[in-house]
């Protein structure tokens, strides 16, 4: 099987960003077709969830401190951002550290993040207040 994967990557060649092949039709990575399975697009979701819950535990040695449900927000929220933009949530952070969640909610509201994505900022921190 690796060497098929090999000789399919060598052929094809990897693209990131959407392209026409030479049917036309809209293909993405190791000539992958757009639009995407739901099924594809799930396998995508986990397979990129597992690797930002790797960096979270490597990068932010509050995250491995907090309990489950404040840690299923923070995963909400560096899918949504990235873990290094979230690494930037300082105080949100320490707020987390000392277990007040109430504080950390409301650094989570007081930021640009909060404006861009609205309900999803205002929904995550309701949540964390009620850790």
């Amino acid at each position: 099987m690796l060497q098929l994967i090999n000789q399919i990557k060598q052929d094809e060649g990897f693209r990131g960003m959407p392209y026409k092949d030479t049917e036309d039709r809209l293909t993405i990575g190791y000539g992958t077709l757009l639009p995407l399975t739901k099924q594809e697009a799930e396998w995508l979701l986990l397979h990129r969830l597992t690797g930002l819950i790797d960096e979270l535990e490597s990068k932010c040695e509050v995250y491995n401190k907090l309990p489950e449900e404040a840690k299923e927000i923070i995963k909400n929220m560096a899918y949504n951002l990235g873990v290094p933009k979230l690494c930037k949530f300082k105080k949100m952070w320490k707020a987390l550290e000392e277990k007040n969640y109430n504080k950390a909610a409301d650094e989570m509201l007081d930021s640009r993040w909060a404006k861009q994505v609205k309900s999803r900022a205002i929904n995550l921190a309701n949540q964390m207040r009620n850790i």
